[in-house]
Order: structure tokens, then sequence, then C-alpha cells
């Protein structure tokens, strides 16, 4: 058996900006007859995409790195673990090339080196138009990927690397 409640306070003014449908005072889970701290004013459209034009920033910044650092050359960047331990190339293996070229304007030279990468490039760039375009609108780009989605990237992962270091694949190794 629950306890009767107690006395109630006397219920407080209604909650300005309220629910039109409302019946008396808010009594949610501020308590009875309280008022909500009014909600924060709405950001500007500079400052909504601030967040995408920061990540622009950050990748224009290492393309430009990787543009003007050529990995073709020795001794610029480390080698890749896997690589040099086991003579396998991993999913990653040319994505610096890949850069290089894109970077360049050499779309070609950039499939040759790693192609998978060439591909993130263009979602990258699809997903960073998404979210500027919903961001400058004040609407949230939320990319909710599933257990499966997941599995799947796993999978071409793991299908390119297998395939890139067969003698048939050779065309996908950098």
């Amino acid at each position: 058996p629950r306890p009767a409640p107690g006395p109630q306070p006397p219920p407080g003014p209604p909650v300005p900006g309220g629910h039109p449908h409302a019946a008396g005072p808010y009594t949610g889970r501020w308590g009875p007859g309280r008022v909500l701290p009014p909600p924060p004013a709405p950001a500007s459209r500079l400052r909504r995409i601030a967040g995408p034009a920061g990540v622009m920033a950050a990748v224009v910044g290492a393309f430009a790195f990787v543009g003007s650092v050529d990995p073709n050359e020795p001794g610029h960047y480390p080698v890749c673990p896997l690589l040099r331990f086991t003579g396998i190339y991993c999913p990653g293996c040319g994505g610096l090339r890949s850069a290089h070229a894109v970077a360049h304007g050499d779309i070609a030279a950039a499939f040759g080196s790693n192609a998978l990468a060439v591909i993130g490039y263009g979602i990258f760039a699809v997903l960073w138009v998404r979210w500027t375009v919903r961001a400058a609108a004040g609407k949230p780009a939320r990319v909710t990927l599933k257990p499966l989605h997941w599995w799947g990237i796993g999978a071409v992962l793991l299908i390119f690397t297998i395939v890139r270091n067969l003698p048939f694949g050779s065309a996908l190794a950098p």
C-alpha cells in the first residue's frame, strides 16, 4: 500500500511559452508551479556553420600539407607497420599518395594509389555538404549507423585488403 500524498503546494503561475493545450501550470520534473528557464536564443547562421567550417579548415590544411610534402619521396612519412613487418598492404596503404594526387588534381593516380581512400574522400564530401546545409538551416545533421552498417564497412575493408594482396587484385595495390 502506498501512503497518501501530503498537502500539495499551491499552483504557481503558468509557464511562459508553455504548451498551448496544457491545462494549468507546469508540473513536470521541475516540480509543481515552477517556472522553467527561458530557452536559449537561436544561434546565428555563422555560429551554426562554425563546426563544419572548422572541420573543412582542418581537412584543407591536411591536404595542403600532404600536397606540399610528397609521400612518394622516402623519409617524409613513416612506413606502414603492417607492410614493413608482413609485406601485406593494409586498407590504408597508399592513402597519403592518394591524398597527394588528389591535392594535385590527378584523380587517376589517386585511384591507382588507393581507390578506397578516393571513394572515402567522396563520401566525406557528400556528408560534409549535407552537414553544412543542415547546420545553416538550423537542423541537426545526424548520421546513424546501425551495427549492420558497421559490419558492412568492416567487410568492405576486409575484402579490399584481401583482394589488393592477391595476384589478380594487384591493380588495387599502391
